[in-house]
């Protein structure tokens, strides 16, 4: 019986998040911080179900434990989708926020299509490989100046227009129930106790995985 989860994190307030959301089931919520370093993974996949996917099952044979990833974005129809996969290094490999969203600007200058929508995607594996997908959007359109001083991001550039405020304008409250992360998390939450029976089938179906740790053969921790 499946009793641990890990979410392929090392970010304390996404282990708290979910912490609350699972807190009536019998399972513990770990991070990859409490088992050490491990490896990072390579997200170089085309899309947030790639790039999500990839990271649950890197993280789940490394610990030879169920795990759950995420990833998300910003995409903007005039742009063709981009940033996308992309959106924190749109800018660059070491941009800032700031940087992201300035460019963001630039590349939308005279544009006057500003539709985008934020996505999500939550993705939980098994050591062997099958997985389960949780997806979650948020429409709004990109202004052409930032407003408000919460959030990160792209957020001061995106208004969700039925409360006619960026999500920097939000409070944690009101863009938690209406964000792409936020209904990705709610569609998980509802179906947790089937997500626990699923694990459970998976990890009865296979044999007890051995951790990987081929992967730390040439990394050198010792510093």
């Amino acid at each position: 019986m499946v009793s641990i989860l890990v979410l392929a994190t090392t970010n304390k307030n996404k282990v708290k998040e979910f912490q609350e959301i699972v807190g009536d089931f019998p399972i513990e919520i770990k991070s990859v911080a409490d088992f050490g370093p491990i490896p990072e993974c390579i997200e170089d996949g085309e899309t947030f179900d790639d790039n999500a996917y990839k990271k649950a099952l890197h993280t789940a044979k490394i610990l030879g434990l169920p795990a759950i990833a995420d990833d998300s974005g910003l995409e903007v129809e005039a742009l063709n989708g981009a940033p996308g996969v992309y959106s924190a290094r749109y800018a660059g490999e070491s941009a800032t926020d700031e940087d992201n969203c300035n460019k963001l600007l630039q590349e939308l200058k005279g544009e006057t299509n500003r539709k985008a929508a934020f996505k999500c995607v939550l993705s939980i594996a098994v050591p062997s490989g099958p997985a389960l997908t949780y997806e979650g959007s948020c429409e709004g359109v990109i202004l052409e100046e930032k407003r408000g001083e919460s959030g990160f991001g792209y957020d001061p550039l995106f208004l969700f227009e039925p409360f006619n405020k960026t999500f920097a304008e939000c409070s944690s409250e009101e863009k938690n129930k209406v964000s792409h992360r936020g209904k990705a998390l709610a569609e998980l939450s509802e179906e947790f106790d089937k997500v626990l029976i699923w694990l459970n089938q998976r990890l009865a179906e296979e044999k007890p995985p051995k951790p990987d740790h081929s992967e730390f053969e040439n990394n050198d921790w010792s510093e």
